[in-house]
């Protein structure tokens, strides 16, 4: 499965978590933002929050993310598959996560 592939299955199980989920549902509404994932090679992926759902899943850096999540492939394939967790990434330095505290906060939701 390519990256691309495996970002779009997040995107799908968060949309169906949060519509499953009035809590979850309820503490998103209202919130436009937009996500950057910024790997070492050079590639990048951004995805916009709105309306409590991710939509416009792009192979592409937007050109000003409110979150910039800044790590390297692997990294993001161990987060992506759950072999490793978003705390142990960010202790090891292995994920930054650029953004206000309310932006970072909003990045575990997303995972």
């Amino acid at each position: 499965m390519t990256l691309i592939e495996q970002l779009a299955e997040l995107v799908d199980r968060f949309n169906r978590h949060a519509a499953a989920t009035p809590r979850v549902a309820e503490e998103l509404a209202g919130l436009e933002r937009t996500v950057t994932v910024a790997l070492s090679d050079g590639s990048a992926y951004s995805v916009d929050l709105r309306g409590g759902r991710l939509t416009g899943l792009r192979a592409e850096a937007a050109p000003a993310p409110d979150l910039t999540l800044r790590t390297d492939p692997k990294t993001l394939e161990a987060l992506l598959t759950k072999q490793l967790g978003p705390m142990k990434a960010l202790v090891t330095r292995r994920l930054v996560i650029e953004g206000s505290l309310e932006d970072k906060l909003l990045f575990r939701k997303l995972l």
